[in-house]
Order: C-alpha cells, then structure tokens, then sequence
C-alpha cells in the first residue's frame, strides 16, 4: 500500500446478536477480514483509538478487544489485543493517549441495575496488557477519563462514573484501581459531585477539559481543577424535551444531542419530534435543528456532515446535516425492515433498528437495515446512495457499525459510540 495513495476508509459491521464481526473497503465493498464469534456490547459500541484502532467489548466472551482494521490489509493481524473485562458492558471510554480505558458494567438482558463491577485496563503495561476489577456502585454507569492536568503526574489520570439514582459524578484516580488487589475489592471515590437522577449521556472534549452529562434539567458541566472537580453552570436544551445522547464532533469540536419532545408513554412514539441540539464549547452558543417525528437517537459524524436515521411508519430516512450551516441538505429514502417498530409499542424492544456511522475524515455515511443484513453506503454531499452491501445473517436489532480511516482524528472523541 503506497504511503502517498489515497487510503479508503474501512467499514466494520458487526452482528451482535448471531456473532461475527466483518471488515470491508467501502470504495469497492470488498470484504477484507472476518472475526468470527465475536459478540460486541451494542451499548458500549466501538471506541476510536489513536492510529486507526478500533476497540469494543465482547459481552459473550468478557473481554475488550483492540483491532487494527487495516492490519489484514498489510498480511499483519486485525485482533492486536485482548483483555479480560467485566461484563454485561454498559460504556467504555479511553484517555487522550489511547492507552487507558474504562469498563462500566450496567444492566445487559435484565430489568434491574445487578452488576458494580468497574474494569481499568493498562495497554501499555510493562509486560503487555493488563486489566484490574473493582467493585464500584450497580446501576447504568457513564464513563470518561480525564488526563492530569500539564505538569502533573502522568498516572494521574482520573476515572469519572456518571451514576444515577442517586444521581453523582463519582471520580476514582487511576492509581487506586490498578493498584486494587484481587478479588473484586469495593472501592470508594475520591471525590463527586450531585447530579439529578436521570442522567443519561456523557461526553468529553479533551481540549478544553470539560466533562459533560445529560439531564432532564440541561447538561452539567465540570473542570478539573487541581484535586477538585468544579461544576460549570449546565447548558439549557433550549426548550421543550431533553437528549439522552451526547457525543463531540471531533471535526468541529461541537457536542451535539437529539432531544426529544412528546408524550412519556414509549408506545406513542410516533409523536415524538426530534431536534438535533448543538453547543460550542469555545463560542458559548447553542441552538436547535428540527429533525421531523419518530424515533431518532445516535448519529454519526462525517467530515463535513451529520448523519440522523430517523425511524417512522410513515417511511424511514437518513437525515443529512451540515453543521457549519444548520441546514439540513438531503433527506434519503430508506427501505422498510420487516419487525420494524410498531406503533403502541416500544421502539427498542423486540424490533428492528438501524445502526449509523461516518469517519470524521470522509463524507461517507453507513446506515443498516436491521433484520435484512443490509448495510446502506451513502455519499452525504450527493445525498445518494452509493450501494448496499449484503453480509451474511440478518443483523438483528441493527447491528453495530464503525467506519474508519488513518488520521481521520476520530479519537478526538474519547468515549465509545
């Protein structure tokens, strides 16, 4: 592979529920690797690491595995690392350096939070990869690393749960769990702060070191500063509804949500409407883009755009947005899937759903058609489709999708999606 050609991005899709997990070039859908068996945690979804890694959590098989999508490209491995982990995974996030990451472990196939395991590993431990249990606080746990401040120790990074009910921002430095004996000890934060009892999405910006939480009042903020953790005024949603999504776009630096408005009964989904909400962290301003009704939920970021699947009995469609703008620029048609969700029902239990994803280096959208093992590829500045690949299985539940490229800065967002 010529240094000076350009590199397609590649595309992994994985199949959550029957196993298995497939690489392949987007440019001319080629398959180029093959994982099989392996069940990633559709929850914790894929976590960007520096230099093109991919990571995600095998719920099945209770281990974090590190793959480099371009490895089988140059006769080297895809799978690069292993670590023992705890599971059911709820989210995993990573430092800026891609070497520490955090395990929360939350609810998997049951009702109620039964898990408090938390899981840090070191894969750049001397000797190779290492991984240390501790027993935290069960519920649905957020994760996300905050590196030392400049000056300060390099160990010294800090683990920040987002706990709910109560609601708190429990810190652990990374010292006190990898030095945490065996057998699971229970181990107390360090520090916290209250937050309401709904949290629900969590996010970081690495450059300005602000730590972000979804609430039903707005989304809290906090800084570290010294051995403190210091709350900032939370940002407002701007009107009616709340996110239960946050994640930075890394391109733009600009943390984005799809807040909800509507009735609480799920089964009245259909009346949802939907607005993707956008906050700068270094401008201070905020706004709102309506999106249309139905289910909306995680996005995906591209180069230049935004991409929504947006799920409706009335039809369903990617929604294309472009954020230096705020307009939305295409609307694609997508094809319908068989147990699609119904209306007087939950939209997430027992149906068909579709999984989003774009590099922060292409314009290229990935979007799947849950239960027919269809995974749509769609130019977003043409706003058309560019072809539908086929993949062995149906992809229940939607599967799980990640589209990658060297240096595309994607590990500017530190949390897995």
């Amino acid at each position: 592979m010529s240094s000076a050609a350009p590199v397609s991005p590649r595309l992994l899709v994985a199949d959550h529920v029957a196993g298995g997990l497939r690489v392949f070039d987007p440019s001319d859908g080629r398959e180029t690797a093959f994982l099989p068996g392996r069940h990633p945690a559709e929850h914790a979804g894929f976590l960007a690491l520096p230099g093109g890694r991919t990571a995600f959590v095998d719920d099945r098989a209770g281990e974090l595995v590190v793959l480099d999508p371009y490895g089988p490209d140059r006769s080297g491995p895809l799978v690069t690392a292993t670590v023992p982990v705890a599971v059911p995974a709820e989210h995993l996030a990573a430092d800026p350096a891609g070497l520490r990451i955090a395990v929360t472990t939350g609810l998997g196939r049951s009702e109620e939070p039964w898990s408090d395991l938390l899981t840090a590993v070191d894969l750049g431990a001397d000797g190779g990869p290492r991984a240390v249990r501790v027993r935290t606080r069960t519920g649905e746990p957020g994760v996300v690393l905050m590196p030392p401040p400049d000056g300060a120790a390099p160990g010294d990074t800090w683990v920040v749960l987002r706990q709910r009910e109560p609601g708190a921002l429990a810190v652990y430095p990374w010292a006190a769990l990898e030095t945490a004996p065996p057998s699971c000890p229970p181990v107390a934060p360090r520090y916290g702060l209250p937050l309401p009892d709904d949290g629900h999405g969590d996010a970081y910006d690495p450059v300005s070191g602000l730590l972000f939480a979804a609430t039903g009042q707005g989304v809290h903020r906090a800084r570290r500063a010294g051995d403190a953790l210091v709350p900032e005024a939370p940002l407002p949603w701007g009107g009616e509804g709340r996110g239960y999504y946050l994640r930075l776009d890394p391109v733009r630096r600009t943390l984005w949500s799809t807040v909800r408005v509507g009735p609480g009964d799920p089964g009245r989904w259909p009346e949802w409407t939907n607005c993707a909400w956008w906050y700068g962290p270094d401008s201070g301003r905020s706004g709102r883009i309506p999106l249309g009704p139905g289910l909306v939920f995680r996005f995906a970021v591209a180069a230049r755009y935004l991409a929504f699947a947006r799920i409706h009995p009335d039809g369903d469609e990617l929604i294309v947005l472009r954020p230096d703008t705020g307009r939305i620029t295409a609307r694609v048609p997508l094809p319908p899937m068989s147990g699609a969700p119904r209306p007087g029902s939950a939209p997430w239990d027992g149906v068909q759903r579709r999984a989003v994803a774009a590099s922060p280096g292409h314009d290229l959208i990935a979007v799947t058609r849950g239960g027919q093992g269809e995974v749509h590829l769609i130019d977003a500045a043409a706003g058309a489709l560019v072809r539908t690949l086929t993949v062995p299985g149906p992809l229940d539940e939607g599967g799980l999708l990640a589209l990658t490229a060297p240096g595309d800065g994607a590990e500017g967002d530190p949390v897995g999606r």
